[in-house]
């Protein structure tokens, strides 16, 4: 028996002996419509979707996701929150991806809804699929294909994955069975209409939830090497509790904690829906949830640090009263001191981004508080470390704002891990 059905095996014995529940183990929460967001190194795709406005027509997507844990079972969710056209979705298979557009050999699995082999989704709904069988291991990833019957309209997406999928030509029909690469010639630099995978893992799993902006989304990070900050985060949680612990991202590109007031597919913005008003779908909704770090702040440049202090109060209040027992661990807001973009290098904003650290640091409003601010600011000038200034995707100096590879690092190892496991 070759090793990666060998671990399906045991892992599916494990939970068969213990109690079990359904962990989101991947996020990627939702805005748009395409292509309103903040996307990096995106490829050119005109070809594969000429018109914003009619979406993808009759082709089939290969969404190449990083599940945090694994378990025996999987279930996805797909979006169509800002979409304003029913989604009709078939040809959906789950796999281990082998590299590029292919499926590692045996482990592409038929996905079904309600025992159906489609889904036709609302505008403004998901939907969960029905279980299906996975055969993946720590570090692997997972290939979801699926195929867009018709046209889909204005589409749901998460602009900012880091991550190469793969998508066929408009008109190339459901290839979503298919193990190899030959019917996926474009290549996306985001995710679409998927934005949850649960796994079956045992009950005692406890899952964190990065909660944030660009920052925890990623910018500035590399393409392919998973090393935003939470990435980082999880292969630490991972070396000292093993599989009992899992962490996904939240993060989108220029969110904000206050704004925008009004938010949808008529009225969009690139930072996606204000973090208090994406709570509940963004997180709460997500399955096994027991903690969320929320930094956050640096984009909300029109409000006072008091008003932000305010909304996050609203938010940590919601939280508690729809999920008592998740605890809300506050993180101190960077420096952007001296970044080529104006609307956050300037002293005035510096000084408000402080106070709003003191905040978090002494209002006792959270759970428990990590300091990213320490570890990444230069003493000498406040602005950001130098060595964490250089962009790792696309080379080039930086913008003082973002950190690279090495800055999200020392963020992952300045957090104390016994204030997100209990």
């Amino acid at each position: 028996m070759s090793r990666i059905p060998l671990l399906l095996a045991l892992a599916a014995g494990s939970l068969a002996a213990q109690p079990a529940k359904w962990v989101t183990t991947w996020t990627a929460s939702p805005h748009g419509p395409y292509p309103v967001g903040n996307a990096t190194v995106q490829p050119n795709l005109r070809f594969a979707f000429p018109t914003p406005e009619a979406g993808a027509r009759d082709q089939t997507f290969r969404l190449i996701v990083r599940p945090d844990v694994w378990g025996g079972q999987a279930r996805l969710r797909f979006s169509n929150v800002f979409g304003t056209k029913p989604l009709t979705l078939d040809g959906v298979f789950a796999g281990t991806h082998l590299g590029g557009g292919a499926v590692l050999v045996g482990t592409n699995h038929a996905v079904h809804f309600a025992g159906k082999p489609s889904i036709t989704i609302a505008p403004g709904e998901s939907a969960w699929s029905d279980a299906v069988a996975v055969a993946g291991a720590p570090g692997r990833k997972l290939a979801v294909s699926f195929h867009v019957a018709g046209e889909s309209g204005p589409m749901t997406w998460h602009a900012k994955a880091l991550q190469t999928s793969y998508l066929s030509a408009p008109g190339a029909g459901a290839h979503g069975q298919a193990e190899d690469e030959a019917a996926f010639p474009f290549t996306t630099t985001s995710w679409y209409f998927l934005d949850a995978v649960d796994m079956r893992m045992p009950a005692a799993t406890q899952l964190i939830v990065a909660f944030g902006d660009s920052i925890t989304d990623g910018t500035a990070s590399t393409l392919n090497g998973d090393d935003r900050w939470p990435d980082a985060l999880s292969r630490r949680l991972h070396a000292k509790y093993g599989d009992r612990v899992a962490i996904v991202n939240a993060g989108i590109g220029g969110n904000q904690v206050l704004g925008p007031a009004e938010y949808s597919a008529a009225h969009s913005f690139s930072g996606g829906p204000a973090a208090r008003r994406r709570i509940d779908r963004d997180v709460l909704s997500l399955s096994g949830v027991s903690a969320i770090v929320w930094l956050e702040g640096i984009n909300d440049t029109t409000a006072s640090a008091d008003a932000i202090a305010d909304g996050m109060k609203e938010t940590i209040a919601h939280v508690r009263s729809q999920s008592p027992g998740v605890r809300v661990i506050g993180a101190t807001v960077l420096s952007a001191l001296g970044s080529t973009n104006g609307a956050h290098g300037s002293p005035a904003e510096d000084e408000k981004r402080r106070k709003l650290n003191e905040w978090i640091r002494t209002s006792g409003a959270f759970d428990g508080v990590v300091d990213f601010d320490a570890p990444t600011r230069d003493p000498q000038t406040g602005s950001l470390r130098p060595e964490f200034v250089p962009d790792s995707t696309a080379g080039g100096p930086g913008d003082k704002l973002h950190p690279n590879r090495a800055g999200y690092l020392a963020m992952a190892m300045a957090v104390d891990l016994a204030l997100l496991v209990k």
